[in-house]
């Protein structure tokens, strides 16, 4: 019963149908009384990741017939960000790679009015954010789906191409090395931004011949760290439009917190022992995230573990064996070394590691990097 109301629910939020209408929604009150369309920014003044997408705001109202409402708001709350100092020297280090790659020149002073109670009523937490009409849009991450939507409004001229494209897998040929280098992974089996980087990092690891190295870890709310409603609801509206650039199934879930995950994680240290854990993580994250199957249930689990050939003679054993939690605390102390928090992340061999599944085009270019000094 849980997971049916489970995938019922998450069809109906991540609906493009449903999203639609509720954009229309929003914009009849400005249509009626004749209004311009009002794009509404809120930038943190000690966030790097604000700095970089506020240098993008005067060309962003040159090109749109909107305009830009800009609000001073603060920091996020414990609750939404329970590791702010680790999120702190991540976001500088991160925003100074993006800033290069892309060539942007942060903005240090801003003068706007207050907007923390209108963020809050608006439903976001975070700096860097901005607010059109029913929907958010986080950084210089999200822009382009910002730029698409106003685009499609008839809102700018036609072709125009986006400020800030995410940048697409290279998958250079002819870059290899005579020591395979080591592509750790920290996942988590209810994290639906896991599920959509799994794919991409499975085929770099296979087309350049890394060692993929799954570090799991228990998802955030099992390890006693608050994730509130408007948080939830932002990653699942955000990781279906995600999902949709991508091309992968996403929206009928069958949450797998507490013990499907618990299940799911005996099974996967089980299916790396076998040479299959990337096989069983995949098809783990498609089963919940993307098919609604209960982790949960024994046919659920099975049918999960069969896709990625597992012996369904040998799921009672690996279920009864308690080992994978050291496991599951092992790599959270480590990831928590690295200075990050959350998942997905991931590094090379011992580079710096990187956070979030929109930064796997950097763990190219340190693979690339390190395939070719090892040579």
């Amino acid at each position: 019963m849980k997971a049916a109301i489970s995938r019922t629910l998450t069809r109906t939020l991540t609906s493009p149908t449903l999203r639609d209408w509720r954009w229309r929604l929003a914009a009849v009150p400005r249509r009626l009384q004749g209004q311009e369309p009002v794009v509404h920014y809120f930038h943190q003044a000690d966030d790097p990741y604000s700095h970089l997408t506020a240098s993008l705001l005067p060309q962003l109202q040159q090109r749109y017939r909107v305009r830009i409402a800009s609000h001073l708001v603060p920091p996020p709350s414990m609750e939404n960000a329970p590791d702010l100092a680790r999120l702190g020297e991540w976001s500088a280090r991160d925003a100074r790679r993006l800033a290069g790659h892309f060539k942007l020149a942060p903005v240090r002073e801003f003068s706007a009015p207050d907007g923390g109670e209108l963020r809050q009523r608006l439903g976001h937490y975070l700096g860097a954010t901005f607010y059109f009409e029913g929907e958010w849009y986080w950084g210089i991450d999200r822009l382009h789906h910002l730029e698409r939507r106003l685009a499609d409004a008839g809102l700018a001229e036609a072709g125009l191409q986006p400020l800030v494209a995410p940048p697409d897998l290279l998958l250079e040929e002819g870059v290899s090395s005579t020591q395979a280098p080591v592509l750790h992974f920290f996942c988590s089996l209810r994290s639906p931004y896991t599920w959509i980087a799994t794919p991409r990092i499975r085929q770099l690891a296979e087309h350049y011949g890394a060692e993929l190295r799954l570090r799991f870890v228990l998802p955030m709310v099992m390890r006693g760290l608050p994730v509130p409603l408007e948080k939830r609801l932002y990653i699942l509206r955000d990781t279906k439009r995600e999902a949709e650039r991508l091309g992968l199934p996403f929206g009928t879930i069958a949450d797998p917190l507490g013990a499907p995950t618990e299940r799911g994680l005996a099974l996967l240290q089980h299916a790396i022992g076998q040479g299959k854990g990337p096989e069983f993580l995949e098809s783990f994250l498609r089963g919940v995230f993307a098919e609604g199957i209960d982790a949960g249930s024994d046919r659920g689990l099975a049918r999960i573990a069969q896709r990625a050939g597992l012996d369904p003679d040998e799921l009672a054993v690996a279920l009864a064996d308690p080992s994978w939690r050291a496991v599951a605390e092992a790599n959270r102390s480590e990831m928590l070394g690295e200075g990050l928090w959350g998942v997905p992340s991931f590094r090379i061999d011992d580079l710096p590691a990187l956070w979030g599944q929109d930064r796997i085009w950097m763990l190219e270019q340190d693979l690339i990097g390190q395939l070719t000094r090892q040579g």
